[in-house]
């Protein structure tokens, strides 16, 4: 079992990182990977996923967001590619509040997330994640019936009408996830979507 790499950042690709650990490149998937500029050091908490086809490994920044990809596991009809793109879509605090909040609109906005896996989402995990919440700085976000936090990451919100409009003038997927990954850094709760989108043109503009 691979607990964690510490190493450099060789390359980062639309769904995965290239970390070099002493000369060694290992392929690690990971919520927006652009986060990570090339050359970073970093210390990635790594979740080891082994089947009959297929061996892969999936990172994370901090043992919380490892653990709350674990407890997604659990959760029938979400494997490894549907936990990781939960992560991607909201970061975890929000994913925990809409949980505890049984916020079903929140939720089905989640990459690969229907009615039914959110229903199930809620009734595995309401209990054994109350816990987690404060794990994470802004677990005091509340989300309200429409899932409008300006911090919902690529679902929701003001960044997903600034998000729309970037796709409307010509921007990539990569190119946006790039940018992502700096702007929600950059972004504040009440952020509308004109002050979100200004910053990531900002951003997009110098990179």
């Amino acid at each position: 079992m691979i607990e964690f790499l510490r190493g450099q950042i060789a390359y980062a690709e639309a769904d995965y990182a290239v970390i070099d650990v002493n000369g060694v490149g290992y392929q690690v998937y990971c919520a927006n990977p652009y986060r990570f500029a090339a050359t970073d050091e970093v210390t990635i908490y790594t979740h080891h996923h082994v089947r009959e086809d297929a061996v892969a490994l999936y990172g994370f920044a901090t043992r919380d967001e490892l653990q709350l990809f674990r407890q997604l596991l659990e959760v029938s009809g979400i494997g490894p590619k549907v936990a990781l793109g939960i992560l991607a879509g909201g970061s975890p605090s929000d994913v925990l509040l809409a949980i505890q909040q049984e916020n079903l609109t929140f939720l089905t906005r989640l990459p690969g997330i229907g009615k039914k896996t959110a229903q199930r989402m809620i009734l595995d995990l309401k209990d054994r994640t109350k816990s987690m919440i404060g794990a994470w700085e802004g677990g005091s976000v509340v989300l309200d019936t429409a899932g409008t936090s300006a911090l919902t990451g690529s679902t929701g919100g003001a960044w997903a009408e600034a998000k729309e409009a970037l796709r409307n003038l010509g921007y990539s997927e990569q190119e946006l996830s790039r940018a992502w990954g700096v702007l929600k850094e950059r972004v504040q709760d009440d952020d509308s979507t004109d002050v979100i989108l200004k910053k990531a043109l900002q951003i997009l503009y110098l990179t």
